[in-house]
């Protein structure tokens, strides 16, 4: 999981990753020092539940991916099986690189259990 991790965070943009349980636990992270992971990884848990709630009441499909822009930077946030995927990166990056980059670690991290 790590190394899947370590090579996201290779991509040119991207400041930082981690999964995280539905519930919030910090499962693995390679984040940046400024961010506390138990912090964001809180955050993510709760952001992506109270979509999927909402995404149910619409009889949507089952929730992929969030991404939450900012001026400071952007969040992106994947179903990933084993957990959620975070993604922290800088605000002015290549959102389609990352989508893809999430898109292959997602399937490394489904193909490890």
């Amino acid at each position: 999981m790590y190394q899947i991790l370590e090579e996201l965070n290779k991509t040119s943009g991207i400041t930082g990753s981690m999964i995280v349980g539905n519930d919030g636990i910090v499962i693995a992270a390679d984040l940046d020092t400024a961010l506390e992971e138990e912090t964001v990884g809180a955050l993510a848990a709760s952001i992506t539940s109270n979509i999927q709630k909402s995404m149910n009441r619409l009889n949507q499909a089952p929730l992929a991916q969030v991404t939450i822009e900012a001026d400071s930077g952007k969040l992106f946030f994947s179903d990933a099986t084993v957990g959620i995927l975070v993604v922290t990166a800088e605000s002015d990056v290549n959102i389609g690189l990352i989508r893809l980059e999430i898109k292959n670690a997602v399937s490394k991290l489904g193909s490890n259990n």
